[in-house]
């Protein structure tokens, strides 16, 4: 059973050359999705003058962070496995795949290339705002978390069948191709009520950079419960059953 197999780590593992590569791949990926994703927001607030959401804002938004996920996880995929978010990084920490030391060290470069893009942002649009992100008129904080767990666990679960199973065998893009279909997928779902999240980064960066921590919590407990929960039902189900081991963190 994947719980089984979490390990805590060496004491010297974070500072070693490719766990500190790794989370430079983990940085850097972080400030291209968040700075593309907000700034696709950003850019239609401009375009718009700030007006109401639309449905075609919604698509806008879907297909921005489709691509840039698309692009994030590709180019950090040799490096770090491509988490580009902290629900994902515990998804395959709960899965024995990646040690609480390294998960660590990717949570923190994940925190700061979330936050660094918002800056980015805020800079090159000379003092536009980062939207923090909010629940709509209607939806209450437990609304939200369940929306969180149900999108999560649809992310982490396509992880974990085109990137951390044994038997996925050699799919080359497919694997960054299906998990940026499955964010933009579930924000034409859930951006109409909670903003989509499924990665409590991208809510940390412009919450920090416009400091509004309204219902913040919701955008971390709903991911890391819905990343958990994908992350045993896979491994139990299709990779333990089977006498399959885990991958190696650094192919994952």
């Amino acid at each position: 059973m994947a719980i089984n197999r979490i390990a805590i780590g060496t004491p010297g593992e974070a500072s070693r050359p490719d766990a500190i590569r790794a989370a430079f791949a983990e940085f850097f990926s972080m400030v291209i999705f968040v700075f593309a994703g907000q700034g696709s927001g950003m850019a239609y607030g401009k375009l718009t003058g700030d007006g109401p959401a639309t449905p075609s804002g919604l698509v806008a938004a879907s297909l921005s962070h489709a691509f840039a996920l698309f692009v994030a996880v590709s180019v950090g995929a040799n490096v770090s496995g491509g988490h580009v978010n902290p629900a994902v990084t515990f998804g395959a920490f709960i899965g024995g795949n990646i040690t609480l030391l390294r998960a660590i060290l990717y949570w923190i470069a994940q925190l700061l290339g979330a936050v660094v893009a918002c800056l980015l942002l805020k800079v090159s649009t000379g003092g536009m705002e980062t939207s923090a992100f909010s629940l709509s008129y209607g939806v209450t904080p437990w609304n939200a978390v369940i929306f969180e767990i149900v999108m999560t666990f649809g992310l982490v679960y396509t992880v974990y069948a085109t990137a951390v199973d044994p038997k996925k065998g050699d799919i080359g893009i497919i694997a960054p191709l299906a998990i940026g279909l499955i964010v933009g997928a579930n924000i034409l779902v859930g951006g109409a009520f909670d903003g989509a999240s499924m990665n409590p980064a991208v809510s940390f960066g412009p919450a920090v950079v416009s400091w509004t921590w309204t219902n913040h919590w919701v955008y971390w407990v709903g991911p890391f419960i819905g990343a958990g929960i994908a992350a045993i039902v896979y491994d139990t189900i299709f990779i333990s059953s089977n006498g399959h081991e885990p991958l190696p963190s650094n192919d994952f």
